[in-house]
């Protein structure tokens, strides 16, 4: 179909059509490969418990969905991956030593819950691995602590530091431990300068857009900035909002989840700094001293309205690609 008037806002072509050649098998293992350093970080740092959260938050994961498309009388479609992806992020949020029935519970949860109820690969809203992390933080909040279920390890959790006892006792964290991943968090989310490391390559591969990372980011320092400026003596710095608990893995790998993010560039920037902003206020306001789950979460209902900023038609060329034209 020719545009009208010489104004190009839909073109439709009759098939065969060129494919870009990406697959969700090929984006989920990229993904997974780039999750690899803060596997072998977590793995450095809490050995066999690493592995075991790990592996049985993926296994049970590909199982769940496996019994759900068997039920559901549909093709099995284990081999592309994105429910071991799902799983593998899932166990990235848990604590290391969190109870295996509770890994299992929370991974075939986020599976159900997050995905398969709502159709399967691509309907979910919500991000499926903080659907599982949010019914297992409300139902059983004292296993999901780092510093209750982690009392036998040296490393001590800075979110709760800062939430108990001020920004000083940030001081005993420098900025090279944070990014080698000395502190307590999720099993790999608190692997921040690994997790740096997979979002570069993600970003090289095109795996992901820059949009929603930079803009959760910047989200997160002005936010932590302003606070910072108002009271420094009650409030963090913002590259302790930035390195500290799961900021860096929820930028990468979480609010940039296709299904619940939007597409359009200026609503994936405005979607990103919300969700940061959200973090940051979270963590001063809320009871949990990590605000990125729920921040996400937040951001995921809001998917839906600030995907109407400047929406771009099906097919219709916008204004980014006649700027890439150029």
């Amino acid at each position: 179909m020719k545009p009208l008037n010489g104004s190009p806002i839909l073109t439709v072509s009759i098939p065969p059509h060129a494919h870009c050649g990406r697959t969700f098998k090929q984006d989920a293992l990229e993904t997974i490969i780039a999750l690899l350093p803060a596997v072998f970080f977590a793995v450095w740092h809490y050995n066999m418990l690493a592995v075991r959260v790990l592996a049985l938050s993926c296994f049970t994961a590909v199982v769940t969905e496996t019994i759900c498309l068997y039920f559901m009388k549909r093709e099995i479609e284990a081999d592309n991956y994105t429910a071991l992806l799902y799983g593998l992020l899932f166990g990235f949020l848990l604590p290391p030593a969190a109870p295996w029935w509770l890994v299992a519970a929370g991974s075939s949860i986020s599976i159900f819950m997050g995905r398969m109820i709502f159709g399967g690969l691509g309907s979910n809203p919500l991000c499926v691995p903080l659907v599982g992390w949010a019914v297992l933080a409300v139902s059983w909040p004292d296993l999901m602590d780092f510093d209750m279920t982690m009392l036998a390890s040296e490393l001590t959790y800075p979110l709760s530091q800062l939430k108990n006892f001020g920004p000083e006792m940030l001081d005993e964290y420098s900025l090279k431990s944070l990014l080698l991943g000395f502190q307590l968090g999720g099993t790999g989310a608190a692997q921040a300068g690994a997790v740096i490391l997979g979002g570069i390559y993600l970003l090289a591969r095109r795996i992901i857009r820059p949009d929603i990372p930079l803009a959760f980011i910047a989200g997160v320092a002005a936010t932590a900035a302003i606070y910072y400026l108002v009271d420094p003596l009650e409030y963090g710095s913002p590259e302790y909002h930035l390195l500290c608990g799961s900021t860096i893995f929820g930028a990468f790998f979480l609010a940039t989840d296709g299904p619940s993010s939007p597409a359009g560039h200026i609503p994936m920037l405005t979607y990103g700094f919300i969700a940061g902003a959200l973090v940051v206020i979270i963590r001063v306001y809320g009871i949990y001293p990590d605000g990125v789950p729920f921040a996400i979460l937040l951001a995921n209902l809001m998917t839906p309205l600030v995907d109407k900023i400047k929406p771009a038609p099906f097919g219709g060329i916008t204004n980014i690609h006649l700027r890439r034209r150029s």
